[in-house]
């Protein structure tokens, strides 16, 4: 018998290509409801209508009115009623709901990950109805090519997806409510202190990872720098200089580096013994995301949000496979052989792609991670036709690891000269390729670093050109980056692949962190260090790490949903009131900050009028617009003000005009600083003027 089958998919590209993909002809109909476009696939008898959402159309919003806190009692609503999203997300509902009249079976088909599939689980429990989910069916797929989609869909399973919905259910449902109660408790804290309003947010990863931030900013700060002194040295063979390497690395006297420099400085040495071994270097696994992300940070520079962004819409494209994946593996069912025949077509990748499927045999190396829902990345073999700057490094990257994982080991020879230098040893070292195997896969990305020497033989003396000692300081641990940041996050196992990038862009949307080489701000540090003093609990990463192992049992079937957010409400509790009774204090000492960063990033010179007031960056509440004043003008006793440029962001020079004594202010242009005299009636600007 026909059927009617209302399909759910996440994104609207997505839609699109699962409905040529599932149509018999390819070519399904375009249609709309309202703004909202849906396609119309024939398939055998049956009749497709495939929608989709816009990510979350449904969210969570608390029972009743009020800012207040602790509060517990949550439900789900349409994301509109929460303020959040765009107003699309209305339309999106309603012709969902629409669609769904008639319809004898539905299929959630969005990517298939937590958040895919609690998408769909939602629009089909709240927009179609709770009677949808016992005929709901689940698409499970790794890229969206018409291959691996018609796949899914005759292998579907016969069910949604429970026990990852439950977790994905449950993960909101935490997040929401360490998210919302820390975050009111902090803002409402810092308001009855000072009586501004200003938005702070803490959660159960924002805490934890913050304060990562701010013990190494600790640990750099209370560095001591003890000295070393190091041996540098140098020989000539046929013309040719070599460095010599010092049979200790770290001298901690100087009188011992005095002493070698003294014993070995103008002499010549002496080959004791020549060492030489192979050494194997393994082909890298293919890319999880973290991987990727690293991986693209290292090369291009590019930050973790950038990099998925370009992954996804790779993804999307149908390039590549589901970029937010845990696996450094490819498993048989992926078939190697067709993806490097299509690779080969593209004059970018076919000599290694050639070459590769000349082997009887493709075994790609696996690494330790696995992931149940998804594969490794890997490219699908679809040529690109037009991609921007992003998406072209991130498209090479992935090709190229999954050319070099399917390649050979790169077998090199290591060659070890000892010197004798007047009773002290050095050694001369050089590298040869013997196959630079997985190495030609992955170039420009790595570097053979051969170091090609000439014949050697015992007995051989060499002169010492060049000597050396050289005080040196031990370093402090190095601040993190945007990728060692996410790597240390991987490695404590806070927060998912998927909500790592997240976690820290929140953080330097909420001025906790700054700069591509990260620091903490006054703010951040402040936060951290005031919840460390009186609610430590809250940036535990221990507590975090537990919440993440719940909420993985939920996913396995060991725990129950319920119980989690049961649970999630005993450990906030307990956390919230001790909050309340140093609410004050904890008010008081961020209010301080703040109160620091405000004259920090508005002062822009003393007052030349009254010599005592400060010039600072004010906006008008009526107008909107900013303007600067003195601080006297509050009094009565100065009436100095400025106007300022409105669509540029001001900064302070700390200097004055030499002819009016007004502050000189800073803008950009692009990149390009421009100083100006904030006092339009400077006699210096009158003249440029006439």
């Amino acid at each position: 018998m026909p059927e009617r089958i209302l399909v759910i998919t996440e994104k609207p590209s997505s839609a699109r290509r699962i409905a040529r993909a599932l149509d018999d002809q390819g070519k399904p109909s375009s249609l709309k409801n309202g703004s909202v476009q849906y396609h119309v696939s024939r398939r055998g008898e049956d009749e497709l209508i495939i929608v989709s959402a816009l990510g979350h159309l449904y969210t969570i919003i608390q029972k009743g009115k009020g800012w207040n806190y602790p509060v517990y009692d949550i439900e789900w609503a349409p994301t509109y009623q929460a303020g959040k999203s765009n107003p699309r997300t209305r339309a999106h509902i309603n012709a969902i709901k629409d669609l769904s009249q008639g319809a004898t079976g539905y299929v959630s088909a969005c990517d298939y990950d937590i958040e895919g599939s609690l998408i769909a689980y939602t629009i089909l429990l709240y927009a179609v109805g709770d009677h949808s989910l016992a005929k709901s069916r689940r698409m499970l797929y790794s890229t969206l090519t018409r291959e691996d989609l018609n796949k899914s869909w005759e292998n579907m399973l016969p069910a949604l997806d429970y026990p990852v919905i439950a977790a994905g259910k449950a993960r909101h449902e935490m997040d929401w409510l360490f998210g919302i109660n820390l975050s009111r408790a902090l803002s409402l804290s810092v308001r009855k202190a000072s009586g501004d309003f200003k938005t702070l947010s803490i959660g159960r990863v924002q805490g934890p990872t913050l304060r990562f931030v701010k013990e190494r900013e600790e640990e750099i700060n209370t560095f001591v720098p003890i000295p070393y002194w190091k041996i540098n040295a140098e020989t000539k063979i046929e013309d040719k200089k070599y460095p010599l390497e010092y049979e200790k690395q770290r001298l901690e006297r100087e009188v011992h580096a005095k002493d070698v420099a003294t014993a070995c400085r103008g002499k010549e040495g002496t080959i004791k013994a020549i060492r030489s071994e192979t050494e194997t270097t393994p082909s890298p696994p293919p890319f999880n995301l973290g991987d990727l992300q690293r991986e693209a940070y290292r090369v291009f520079k590019m930050n973790p949000s950038a990099t998925l962004a370009s992954a996804e819409k790779l993804y999307l494209s149908a390039h590549i496979s589901y970029p937010r994946t845990s696996s450094q593996k490819l498993p048989s069912s992926i078939d190697l052989r067709e993806i490097l025949r299509k690779l080969a077509k593209n004059p970018s990748y076919a000599k290694q792609a050639e070459v590769l499927l000349m082997k009887k045999r493709l075994i790609p190396r696996q690494g330790k991670k696995d992931d149940v829902a998804h594969p490794a990345i890997h490219p699908t073999g679809s040529r690109p036709r037009r991609l921007g700057d992003n998406e072209k490094n991130v498209y090479d990257l992935v090709v190229k690891r999954f050319l070099a994982c399917l390649s050979e080991p790169a077998i090199h020879e290591k060659i070890q000269g000892d010197i004798d230098v007047n009773g002290h040893l050095f050694y001369l070292n050089g590298s040869k390729t013997l196959e630079s195997g997985w190495m030609d896969s992955y170039q420009p990305y790595v570097k053979d670093k051969e170091v090609l020497l000439p014949e050697l033989k015992v007995g051989m003396t060499l002169p010492i050109t060049k000597l050396s000692s050289r005080r040196n300081y031990s370093s402090p641990p190095p601040r993190f980056n945007q990728s060692t940041l996410l790597r240390l996050m991987e490695n404590q196992n806070i927060g998912t692949k998927a909500t790592r990038t997240n976690i820290i862009d929140t953080l330097y949307r909420r001025h906790y962190i700054e700069g591509n080489i990260v620091r903490i701000t006054d703010l951040g540090f402040s936060i951290i260090e005031t919840l460390e003093r009186y609610s430590p609990d809250i940036i535990s990463v221990e507590m975090t790490r537990e919440l993440e192992q719940n909420l993985e049992d939920i996913q396995s079937g060991n725990l129950h949903a319920d119980t989690v957010i049961e649970n999630t409400v005993k450990t906030l509790d307990p956390i919230l009131k001790r909050f309340k009774e140093n609410a004050e204090k904890i008010g008081s000492e961020i209010s301080l900050t703040l109160k620091d960063m405000f004259y920090k990033e508005n002062y822009l010179g003393k007052c030349p009028s009254c010599g005592e007031g400060d010039i600072m960056i004010q906006r008008n509440r009526k107008t909107g617009k900013n303007f600067a004043s003195c601080t006297n003008t509050k009094n009565g006793s100065c009436n100095q003000t400025y106007s300022l440029p409105q669509k540029k962001k001001v900064y302070s020079t700390g200097q004055r005009c030499v002819t009016c004594s007004a502050p000189v202010i800073k803008m950009y242009y692009g990149r390009k600083p421009w100083s100006l005299c904030l006092n339009a009636a400077c006699p210096t600007k009158k003249g440029e003027h006439k």
